[in-house]
């Protein structure tokens, strides 16, 4: 009975971080839908065609006193090596700080598309500092791109957030990501490395399937892919 007790307190932090897990799946899946469906205020179609992996974290907390910091969990996929469909998901956390006389608070949905091979060794690191060790650029808002600017055409990083019903490209020099290990221990019941999870071909958890669905539709090689089907029928 003792044995039973310990046990059962011993799975109990992990059984609230796999509901936790779930559950913040489960918010990314709706932030990147909302953002999608918002009709010629959302990312351009272009950019995620062209994307090598999305980041997601919804409920990005920010709050200052005298010194502003930010702190959220969320989750990255990228394409798979055919170039056909996303990734199982990896676990990240984004930290980060700027000094400044501010007073305030505020939770923000955030979303980063890696626009290229560089990027994304850098995004599957064990950690990486935008601006520092990967550009980073606030990215245009619309459904299409011609808003684009130089710097955020050759930017490895495009990023935007949502706050309040506002969506707009979002500048996040000096934010740290860092993979969690513990967080992919409760998707996956291992501690995996999120390079192992994205180009091992691994299969994603059932909480990830609505997000990787809404993914392949949003993604033009899942579109092209369903027009050429159709062109052979």
């Amino acid at each position: 009975m003792r044995i039973v007790l310990v046990t059962a307190l011993a799975l109990t932090p992990l059984l609230g971080m796999d509901k936790e897990s779930g559950k913040r799946l489960t918010e990314s899946a709706a932030v990147f839908s909302e953002v999608m469906e918002t009709p010629d205020k959302g990312i351009p179609q272009e950019m995620l065609e062209n994307a090598h992996c999305i980041v997601i974290v919804p409920g990005l907390k920010t709050a200052a006193f005298l010194v502003g910091a930010k702190y959220g969990k969320g989750y990255l996929s990228c394409r798979n090596k055919d170039g056909a469909g996303w990734s199982a998901p990896g676990t990240i956390r984004i930290e980060g700080g700027s000094v400044g006389f501010q007073i305030g608070g505020s939770a923000t949905d955030l979303i980063m598309l890696v626009m290229n091979e560089r990027g994304m060794d850098k995004l599957l690191s064990s950690k990486f500092t935008l601006g520092a060790e990967g550009s980073v650029a606030a990215g245009p808002v619309g459904r299409t791109g011609t808003a684009q600017t130089d710097v955020q055409m050759h930017a490895e990083i495009l990023s935007w957030s949502r706050s309040q019903g506002l969506f707009a490209g979002l500048a996040l020099e000096g934010a740290t990501l860092r993979q969690d290990l513990d967080d992919n221990f409760s998707l996956y019941g291992r501690k995996l490395e999120n390079r192992e999870i994205v180009t091992s071909g691994m299969h994603a958890p059932p909480e990830a399937e609505k997000l990787l669905v809404l993914l392949n539709k949003y993604s033009a090689h899942e579109h092209k892919e369903v027009s050429e089907s159709t062109g052979k029928q």
